[in-house]
């Protein structure tokens, strides 16, 4: 039995997440990844004397829509306002932000950890526009505008998360709902998803939380986990010597593996908040709020639970063709096509996702329809093909694509199952080994999978294992 723990930690994660649109928050500018410095920018975005901005709709949609699945109450009468500070990639000076009356208020989501499931609950999430980037060179830096105005949504977790392990969780279980809602791509490598970390520690038994360090701009998953094993690692050594934890703001060196101080923490008044003065408040309807909601996908936790129920498949399984909602969509179109649900689940979570991954390529780019794998798995059910064959089948599909029962037709790659043709190849195999027959009718069963297999060598892996099987006995029992 383990000792009770002397601290505990609370941590909460500011999500800072891309959205889903074609042009920035304020202003019609692309928000292309990849292309070249400044070359997707506008008076607006840049900040110029003059420049007005207006509301993107589809980014109000998408945010409202993320609060929808995260059970947030929809303020129905939200503004912005501007969030006053220098930064090289901030053009304005100033950020457009929401500050007290947000697009999303509460709401949380469940994560697993491993005493069982638990509720992480959320303050808010609101919307605000990105900043640029910062590029250091070796004798110099410039500043790349693009990114600046693209629409980012903030989701801020109450201190709720008590371990790395459990942030990670959250982490995962965020990016898995904000995709399957079509909210935003997620793309880690992209910038797509970034978090701010809130941290502190006190001694177990205390209800008052200790003071807290922010640990920003982490952008991998794995480095949240890294960091906040090192922070908690850190205040809770410092406590135990004597000393006191300062608020601040801290970064992240991940090559040394340490957190190292950058600035005392701000707090709201350092940004001198006021109503955006350019914008007028959101007006949102409650017949459109619930038009939007009638747009939610189901969600992975209630998906996992349907496709253990309707198709039988065992909780792993569920689990992982679950993981990503166009896997999942793929499978559901082949099961259904098929109805042979378990195989469909096969395919799909080995052959299917071993070619994609040795491709680098996601579902959406394969050659094998769902109809197609549904009529190859039908082809195995009437045996027409082996699962040998079948998978050589398969390997032509992803590559070219096509038709399986053509392909099959085309290279006479049909299973071998006529009586006749069986019996004279069990009679070959046998012929060519009298040994192998002497210690299968001395009491060997085992030598008759030798023979099947002589068998399948033959036929060029077309013959049909257990009719071969079938054909052996005959003769070698006759």
């Amino acid at each position: 039995m383990s000792a009770a723990p002397e601290f505990v930690a609370a941590i909460g994660l500011e999500t800072h997440v891309q959205l889903r649109t074609a042009s920035k928050l304020f202003c019609a500018c692309p928000t292309a990844f990849g292309a070249p410095p400044n070359s997707q920018t506008c008076p607006v975005c840049l900040g110029l004397p003059g420049a007005m901005p207006a509301v993107n709709r589809e980014a109000v949609r998408l945010t409202v829509l993320a609060g929808l699945l995260l059970e947030c109450e929809i303020g129905l009468r939200s503004k912005f306002d501007r969030k006053s500070y220098f930064y090289p990639d901030m053009p304005k000076n100033y950020q457009i932000s929401q500050y007290d009356r947000p697009l999303c208020i509460g709401g949380g989501l469940d994560i697993e950890t491993g005493t069982g499931r638990k509720r992480i609950r959320l303050t808010r999430i609101h919307l605000e526009e990105d900043v640029g980037k910062n590029l250091h060179f070796e004798t110099s830096s410039g500043v790349d505008f693009n990114r600046a105005g693209t629409p980012l949504m903030e989701i801020v977790s109450e201190p709720d998360l008590a371990t790395p392990d459990e942030a990670f969780a959250y982490l995962l279980a965020l990016k898995q709902i904000l995709v399957y809602g079509g909210i935003s791509d997620c793309n880690l490598e992209q910038g797509n998803l970034r978090c701010d970390i809130n941290v502190s520690v006190r001694p177990a038994g205390q209800g008052r939380l200790g003071t807290k360090t922010e640990i920003k701009n982490m952008n991998t998953f794995k480095g949240v986990h890294r960091a906040l094993t090192y922070e908690i690692r850190r205040q809770i050594e410092t406590l135990r010597a004597g000393g006191t934890i300062r608020q601040e703001t801290r970064r992240w060196d991940d090559a040394a593996g340490v957190t190292a101080a950058m600035r005392s923490k701000e707090d709201a008044h350092d940004y001198r908040y006021f109503p955006e003065p350019d914008l007028l408040p959101i007006e949102l309807t409650a017949e459109q709020v619930a038009a939007w909601r009638a747009e939610l996908p189901e969600l992975p936790a209630a998906r996992r639970a349907r496709f253990a129920a309707e198709y039988g498949l065992p909780d792993y399984d569920a689990g992982v063709l679950t993981a990503d909602r166009a896997v999942a969509d793929y499978f559901e179109a082949v099961a259904r096509k098929s109805g042979n649900f378990k195989a469909a689940s096969n395919w799909v979570m080995t052959e299917m996702l071993r070619a994609l991954g040795e491709r680098e390529m996601d579902i959406g780019q394969t050659r094998v329809t769902p109809d197609a794998l549904a009529a190859l798995i039908g082809l195995v059910d009437r045996k027409v093909v082996n699962m040998p064959t079948a998978k050589e089948v398969f390997a032509i599909l992803f590559e070219q694509g096509g038709d399986p029962a053509a392909i099959v037709e085309e290279r006479g790659l049909g299973q071998v199952s006529d009586a006749g043709a069986m019996d004279e190849l069990a009679a070959a195999a046998i012929a060519a080994h009298p040994a192998v027959a002497q210690d299968y009718r001395g009491g060997k069963k085992a030598a008759l999978q030798f023979l099947v297999g002589q068998i399948m060598k033959a036929s060029r892996g077309k013959a049909d294992p257990q009719r071969a099987a079938e054909a052996l006995r005959r003769r070698l029992d006759g």
